[in-house]
């Protein structure tokens, strides 16, 4: 019989998109997901970014067996949904080992590269040049 006041373990794992960073930690129990303590579908109103988040749940079919408690900050919301992604697909590498093949396979332990360029002196944005003026 297990006490009431028993410890869960609880698996930690960083994503990043961007410049948006998240923690997730990931726990047995029916599938709650909250994003800085809110329910998945207050903070992610799109159903396209709720699916997003929710990708490598639905892979391994434990969509409805595992809690998931994210804090997430920096960047928009597309980034934050997909650092969300990330540091769900690494935290259950690491709840299951027997999951890494279908998450790589899937491409969801990759962390995108793709960040915004840096503005360069005498340009107006990373690659916009003023007009150019013949006389």
């Amino acid at each position: 019989m297990a006490k009431k006041n028993a410890k869960v373990e609880k698996i930690w794992a960083t994503g990043r998109r961007k410049k948006a960073i998240a923690r997730a930690r990931i726990c047995e129990g029916k599938g709650k997901i909250l994003i800085n303590k809110k329910p998945l579908e207050e903070y992610f109103k799109s159903e396209l970014l709720q699916n997003e988040v929710k990708t490598a749940l639905n892979l391994v079919e434990m969509a409805d067996k595992i809690d998931t408690e994210i804090t997430v900050n920096g960047g928009g919301l597309t980034g934050q949904a997909g650092a969300c992604r990330h540091a769900i697909a690494r935290a259950l590498v690491l709840f299951n080992e027997t999951f890494k093949k279908t998450i790589k396979d899937a491409g969801l332990l990759t962390r995108d590269p793709r960040m915004k360029e840096r503005k360069k002196y005498g340009l107006k944005k990373a690659r916009k040049a003023p007009q150019f003026s013949k006389r």
